[in-house]
């Protein structure tokens, strides 16, 4: 396994004690909330080896605009979404990003959610744990009943996420990511119950 890439402070260590926590035998994360600091961790996620499944990395200009949509989202308190820095405990460091935000599904509002994990700390069942934790948060949100996945077909690592994390496979569906670059992905489906949900 590939050491963790190096990244500027706060990310070697965070010391935050605030977040959603989820955990296993192999170890927890902490989800917290996307801030105007972590546009250096957005930088490191824009890896080519990171970016494959999602048409390569951005150029700084789209990246800034990511940066804002994700501090904004994450100071939205309408329930429609939230983005998040992962943090690997107890080792406090920043592993990735995930978030999850309002979407469309065949006419039907629904929240989606995506995430990204450094190199160095794939393999840890990081993904898995940080999905499991954002699931809680939207559930939490409660603007949606379901919360949807669309990894490429290609993707085995995120498939792998979705089935682990307890998302339901409805198939193969054609998407456009980005904007105008066709992918064939897999619509993953959760049922965040009738609480709060619609």
């Amino acid at each position: 396994m590939t050491e963790p890439r190096a990244l500027p402070e706060p990310y070697a260590t965070t010391g935050a004690t605030t977040g959603t926590t989820a955990a296993s035998a192999s170890g927890s994360v902490r989800l917290e909330a996307w801030s105007e600091g972590d546009a250096g961790l957005l930088r490191a996620l824009n890896a080519p080896e990171l970016m494959g499944h999602l048409g390569g990395p951005e150029t700084e200009e789209q990246l800034v605009r990511r940066h804002r949509r994700y501090v904004d989202l994450s100071a939205d308190a309408t329930g429609a979404g939230r983005m998040f820095r992962v943090v690997l405990l107890p080792e406090e460091r920043v592993a990735g990003s995930i978030g999850f935000w309002t979407s469309q599904w065949r006419g039907e509002p629904v929240y989606e959610t995506g995430w990204t994990v450094l190199p160095g700390f794939q393999g840890r069942g990081v993904a898995t744990l940080a999905t499991r934790s954002v699931a809680e948060r939207a559930r939490a949100a409660g603007l949606h009943r379901h919360l949807f996945a669309f990894p490429s077909v290609a993707n085995a690592a995120s498939n792998a996420v979705c089935r682990k994390a307890g998302f339901e496979l409805l198939g193969e569906e054609d998407f456009a990511y980005p904007p105008g670059r066709p992918m064939r992905c897999n619509a993953w489906r959760l049922d965040l119950g009738a609480t709060g949900g619609r």
